[in-house]
């Protein structure tokens, strides 16, 4: 277990709840043992009742955490702080509203007594769900680096926006960064534990506590299979984000293994294309077609479906299950609940400059050739890069290589061995004007022949 000290960066631009989240996090007895590091106490109005002596530039808070207030050196100021480690299990650090967090997440890679005490865990972002759409429009480079740093993003100020208005830009948001979590939130409300421990930059362990943390992108959020007697069913559901609603049904083979997973290779195709129109109460086929389910116009709606024989079904559909309340129900309506499912990182286009590409390739890297490949890539592309991360499988390593990158730094370490699973590539980069058919040709010359 490492001995390290995990860091949360906090960052957002101007008015984006910064201040609320840490005031919350000075004054609420949460029972975690926290330090907080704050650029400068005189800029963000931190109440001075909550501090117990705010002439120093380390102070413990009246309940229990500690705060620092980086009017010097950052490095320094970490060394200072690690003299009293026995008093905090984390930190958090939270940077200006005009910071670029590169810089802050580089620090945690190059400097060796950094890199000894502390371990960079994530980077958190709020942003203004009110008027963070006109900075992302006008291309503020501030915010476009704090979105696509950021591991967690908190969607602040939820009541001055509409559901609709929430969903849009959820989902530029995650076009922009596919590996962020979201959450939504009213005067920074968002649950602080949860921001903790994502291991955002220790891949593999956030690879063990979301397995799908690098999944390639499809054009579903979910998928699932029914295993179904002969019978007359019928799918429920309420009215949902979106009028209509892009589903798929499927065969599965029986007498195979698959899964919810190998399925969505086959399908993504079809799916992508457009939906035949059904209306409430129709009858849906259980062929490859893809049909745009109309949800408007009333409460709950009901579309027929007719199993002949016994069989196991597989559904995909654009939404999550919980957002229409989707349920199948045999005639007598009795719930029939999926034996597998699946919940994915769904696609979503954009034109931000910031975006994020998702590669997914079979086989193993030749080591000498992806090293120069990448170190080629930084060079040229380095400072457009915001984040880089992947898991590679190299020839003749018998274990999974984790790699990520900062801008132009690049780390790699040995991850769990393949054993009897085939190597699968997975990479993920955001940053600026990427081209996903020049990385993605690159990468596949890479590969070992």
């Amino acid at each position: 277990m490492s001995n390290t000290i995990p860091v949360t960066v906090l960052t957002g631009f101007l008015g984006s709840g910064k201040t609320t989240l840490l005031n919350r996090i000075l004054s609420e007895e949460h029972g975690l043992r926290i330090a907080v590091i704050e650029n400068e106490f005189g800029e963000i109005g931190i109440d001075q009742d909550l501090v117990i002596n705010a002439d120093e530039e380390i102070f413990e808070m009246n309940n229990g955490c500690i705060c620092c207030t980086v009017r010097g050196d950052l490095i320094r100021i970490l060394n200072e702080l690690a003299e009293r480690k026995d008093k905090f299990d984390r930190v958090i650090l939270e940077t200006t509203g005009m910071a670029d967090p590169g810089p802050v997440a580089q620090t945690f890679f190059v400097d060796p007594s950094i890199n000894e005490l502390y371990e960079l865990d994530g980077i958190i972002t709020l942003v203004d769900a009110k008027h963070v759409s006109m900075h992302l429009d006008d291309g503020t480079n501030e915010v476009m680096s704090q979105v696509g740093f950021a591991d967690r993003i908190i969607l602040n100020k939820a009541d001055l926006v509409t559901t609709d208005q929430m969903f849009d830009l959820k989902k530029r948001l995650q076009d922009m960064n596919k590996i962020a979590g979201f959450y939504s939130a009213t005067m920074a409300d968002a649950p602080i534990a949860e921001l903790l421990d994502i291991g955002g930059f220790n891949l593999q362990r956030a690879m063990d506590m979301k397995p799908n943390f690098l999944e390639p992108e499809y054009p579903f959020e979910w998928g699932g299979i029914w295993q179904l007697p002969a019978g007359q069913y019928h799918f429920k559901m309420a009215n949902g984000p979106d009028p209509d609603m892009t589903f798929l049904m499927t065969d599965v083979n029986k007498t195979s293994e698959t899964t919810v997973l190998d399925l969505a290779e086959t399908i993504f195709i079809e799916f992508s294309k457009t939906g035949e129109p059904i209306n409430h109460k129709q009858i849906l086929n259980l062929t490859n077609q893809c049909y745009q389910l109309q949800l408007e116009g009333q409460d709950m709606y009901e579309f027929y479906l007719e199993v002949k024989t016994p069989k196991d079904i597989a559904v995909f559909a654009q939404h999550t299950p919980e957002e229409f309340e989707l349920a199948l129900l045999s005639q007598d309506d009795t719930e029939y609940f999926p034996v597998a499912e699946h919940y994915f990182n769904a696609e979503h286009e954009h034109n931000d400059v910031v975006s994020s590409v998702s590669i997914e390739l079979q086989g193993v890297f030749d080591g000498d050739i992806i090293n120069a490949w990448l170190g080629i890539f930084l060079q040229e592309k380095g400072a457009d890069i915001y984040r880089m991360k992947g898991v590679l499988g190299i020839h003749d390593e018998s274990h999974r290589i984790v790699y990520q990158g900062v801008h132009m730094l690049l780390g790699a370490q040995q991850g769990k061995p393949w054993g009897d699973e085939a190597p699968t590539n997975k990479m993920v980069f955001i940053g600026k004007n990427l081209d996903e058919d020049y990385i993605r040709g690159s990468l596949e010359r890479c590969l070992y022949k």
